[in-house]
């Protein structure tokens, strides 16, 4: 590999709490040294102008929806990987909801010799595995949780939400020897009823049924209940209304075990935007009223939320082109989050560039129980090369992604990811 030397570029490692000018030498995928004016380097090194670029940690999303295997028309693993590595991942953390589901060990051993096969000589995220909770995900038996652990998988997670609360309190009690992180998805499915954006004043405005905030608050009482109990460590995904956050922020100050992320687009759009009536704009938590998307924004810089997720959620043409109520719930976003977080929170100075890389790269593998990268001489280049000025259009054409499910289609962004350093094969 010819070595590279990037000059003048803005470090930002949320691990060392860095953010500043400086040079960079890589050689050989390993960062040589960083310093203010780096003289002694190879003959052959190319030698990169960064003035006004970004080179921090490579991101890490705890969830995101693989197409494969079952539903290779919306996303492939090879397609999955290259929209990572586009939009600046360097670790992908796939849910549980394939076809078939990852409920056993062969299906992650699939997946593993998938990713073997795939084509090593461009860099690859590391892929990190959910593995089901239950037996076809949300059933009534468990999984073979131990021989999934002993498969390899990162943590456990259905990532839809539970009905029977006497078996959450049997899985907390079951998983505490195993060490992982258990993911839950915390909604009241007979609270929701038919309810398919936020309920409140935008909901009657524009005539589509209301999904309650207490559906979510609810579930989300009773977790934190069962972890009082059990002290087993839980992680609370898609956390998306104002009064979660204050039911979280109580948990944590009792010293309670309890990590919790929100999606990216919970945290750059509220339930005006449904107006448009986007089939990519029907989600699931739905978009929170405007109070909501405030309080997830602070609670996000202050840690009471640990981690953005991206939830990426591919679904083909045919199926988003329906209406509001008939589409299918998610949208892409692993091209488009960090181009659209960066310019609607640091450069309107309500995050720092620290807290939202944070967000992005080392809080979310902490959840994950992961060590998280760092940029200082002698580690492996596991890192995103950022321009936050560059513009570019949202198309099929722009995208690796197979799917193009984003209220973003078809408008101009500004911020683009130039290069990620990752892992090989």
């Amino acid at each position: 590999m010819v070595p590279e030397l990037l000059q003048q570029v803005r470090l930002i490692d949320p691990v060392s709490a860095t953010d500043s000018i400086v040079d960079v030498l890589i050689i050989d995928n390993y960062i040589q040294s960083i310093a203010n004016g780096i003289s002694d380097i190879p003959d052959n090194t190319q030698i990169r102008d960064c003035r006004g670029l970004i080179l921090g940690t490579g991101l890490v999303d705890l969830y995101s929806h693989s197409g494969e295997p079952g539903f290779e028309e919306r996303e492939t693993l090879s397609s999955l990987y290259k929209a990572a590595i586009s939009g600046g991942f360097t670790r992908i953390t796939i849910l549980p909801d394939t076809s078939p589901p990852i409920d056993n060990p062969a299906v992650v051993a699939q997946l593993q010799k998938s990713k073997a096969d795939t084509n090593n000589s461009h860099p690859l995220p590391l892929l990190y595995i959910w593995g089901a909770v239950s037996q076809a995900i949300a059933g009534e038996n468990m999984a073979e949780l131990v021989d999934l652990a002993t498969a390899g998988v990162v943590g456990f997670t259905d990532s839809q939400p539970w009905k029977n609360l006497t078996m959450v309190r049997r899985l907390l009690e079951y998983l505490q020897p195993l060490n992982k992180p258990v993911a839950f998805w915390c909604c009241d499915r007979q609270l929701a009823s038919n309810g398919i954006m936020r309920e409140g004043y935008d909901s009657i405005r524009l005539g589509l049924p209301g999904n309650p905030a207490y559906s979510e608050t609810t579930a989300i009482a009773n977790l934190i209940e069962l972890v009082a109990a059990t002290k087993t460590p839980v992680h609370i995904m898609r956390v998306s209304t104002e009064r979660s956050v204050k039911l979280i922020l109580t948990a944590k100050e009792q010293g309670l075990p309890i990590t919790a992320s929100t999606t990216w687009m919970h945290l750059l759009l509220d339930t005006t935007a449904v107006q448009s009536y986007d089939p990519s704009l029907h989600l699931e938590p739905p978009l929170g009223n405007p109070q909501d998307m405030e309080a997830l924004r602070k609670a996000v810089k202050t840690g009471i939320i640990d981690a953005i997720a991206i939830d990426h959620s591919p679904y083909t043409y045919e199926e988003k082109t329906v209406s509001f109520a008939e589409a299918p719930p998610g949208a892409i976003g692993l091209e488009l989050a960090l181009p659209l977080l960066w310019q609607n929170l640091v450069e309107t100075g309500e995050f720092t560039a620290l807290e939202l890389w944070g967000a992005l790269s080392s809080h979310p593998a902490q959840c994950l129980q992961q060590t998280p990268s760092t940029i200082a001489p002698g580690e492996k280049a596991e890192m995103t090369l950022f321009n936050p000025q560059q513009t570019w259009n949202v198309e099929g054409k722009n995208l690796h992604t197979l799917s193009s499910n984003t209220p973003w289609l078809g408008k101009q962004l500004t911020g683009k990811v130039l290069q990620t350093w990752c892992f090989k094969g």
